[in-house]
Order: C-alpha cells, then sequence, then structure tokens
C-alpha cells in the first residue's frame, strides 16, 4: 500500500540531494548537454522546477498543464537562466509543492494527469520522486542508477513493469534481477523472454535510460524493444 508521508519525506530528501548537486555547478555546465537528447542541464533543471508547479495545480484541481505546447515553452523559456536563479526555482518550486500536500485532503481520490492520465492522489508524492530521482541521473553530475535507493529502485521497476504489462507488441517477458528479485511484463502468456541482470541495469532499460540494455542478459530471445515512455 502506498504510504503518501514516507513518500514526501523522501521527495524532500531527495530534492535535497539534487540542490546540493547542482549548488556545485556553474553557467557553463548547465548549458552542456543532459542525458536527455536535446535537452541542456538548464532544459532538465527548468522541466523539475515546473513539474512541481503542474502537480500543484494537480492536488488543487486544475489541468496539470495549459498544455503541451506551453509545457515546452516554458521549459525553453527557463532552460538558460544563471545558476542562482535555476536553484532558487527548484527550492521554491519543490517547497511551494510540498506546502501543498500539508493542506487537509482526500489522499484516497482520483486527480487527472497530463494526457489523460488518472491516478490516486495518494500516488502522486511518488511519481514527484520519480522525477527528482530520475532526473538526477539524467544531469550527468555524478549521480547514477547506481546510486538511488534500493526500496525506490524496487517500486519504480514495479511501476514501468506493471506500465508494460498487457501491451501486445511486447512479449511476454520476465524479469530477474541479481538479488532474486522478479517481475512480469510484457503481453499475456506463457514467458517468452527472460532478462536477468542488477537492478539499476533493469531500470535503466524500462526507463529508456543509460545503456537501454546493452548490460543484461537474454535468454529466450532479443531483448525487447520497449515502447517510448
Amino acid at each position: 500500500m502506498t504510504d503518501h508521508v514516507h513518500d514526501l519525506h523522501s521527495v524532500r530528501e531527495a530534492t535535497d540531494r539534487l540542490l546540493t548537486a547542482v549548488a556545485k555547478l556553474d553557467n557553463g555546465a548547465l548549458a552542456q548537454e543532459s542525458r536527455l537528447p536535446g535537452w541542456s542541464r538548464g532544459h532538465v533543471l527548468a522541466h523539475l522546477s515546473r513539474n512541481a508547479d503542474a502537480l500543484v495545480n494537480v492536488f488543487e484541481g486544475r489541468p496539470m498543464y495549459v498544455s503541451a505546447e506551453a509545457r515546452d515553452a516554458d521549459i525553453a523559456r527557463d532552460a538558460g537562466r544563471p545558476l542562482e536563479e535555476q536553484l532558487a526555482d527548484l527550492r521554491n518550486s519543490a517547497e511551494a509543492f510540498l506546502a501543498t500536500t500539508r493542506a487537509p485532503q482526500d489522499w484516497s481520490r482520483t486527480v487527472e494527469l497530463r494526457n489523460g492520465v488518472t491516478d490516486l492522489a495518494s500516488n502522486v508524492p511518488f511519481r514527484r520522486l520519480v522525477e527528482v530521482e530520475l532526473h538526477h541521473v539524467d544531469l550527468g553530475i555524478g549521480y547514477e542508477l547506481e546510486d538511488l535507493p534500493e526500496a525506490f529502485t524496487g517500486r519504480e521497476i514495479d511501476f514501468l513493469a506493471d506500465r508494460w504489462s498487457g501491451r501486445p507488441e511486447v512479449p511476454p517477458t520476465e524479469l530477474v534481477a541479481e538479488d532474486g528479485r522478479r517481475w512480469r511484463t510484457g503481453s499475456a502468456g506463457d514467458v517468452a523472454v527472460t532478462v536477468r541482470g542488477t537492478a539499476a541495469g533493469l531500470l535503466a532499460w524500462l526507463a529508456g535510460r543509460a545503456d537501454k540494455g546493452a548490460s543484461l542478459s537474454t535468454s529466450g530471445g532479443p531483448l525487447p524493444a520497449l515502447p517510448p515512455l
């Protein structure tokens, strides 16, 4: 069962780690490419700030973003700001999100996210945690998938494996981590492909990050191609 209080505590811890790491950069480093194609580090930080604003909208009953075009325009607008502005925005938007979650509310209610996606309000803090943790890795500044908390990695694999479950273009697939944990994803039926590797490697593949599966081994067939996130 989701524990939104625990997840909000984790969001604060992850945000503090991110702020501490970003504060060591300079303006030149922010302008350099991140690990996300087409995005500088400044784009990643701008996205994180605007995502915090968007989740405030969700909790307050407004559309997450006015439109996809407006979302992209806001990120592009804010990407080139100097370090101090990026840090202040990241800090203030994160605190505004956390402040919103402290208001009395029904955590069991259904809220609407992007593109018609809905979820329970209690799951939104973990969604924010995913944004902060994975995009910290995407900055390419020394925080890697292997550095993510073990519990977080397992939960995100749970989430992504479930996301690709029932997809006819993905064969029935079993994921096996080196520590013995297992997940099932893809279409229904007997397992056609087994994918083995570290939990970090499995997460990298499911989330389209890092080596995208180069460190994994398979049996029964090649590594399945996953739809874009």
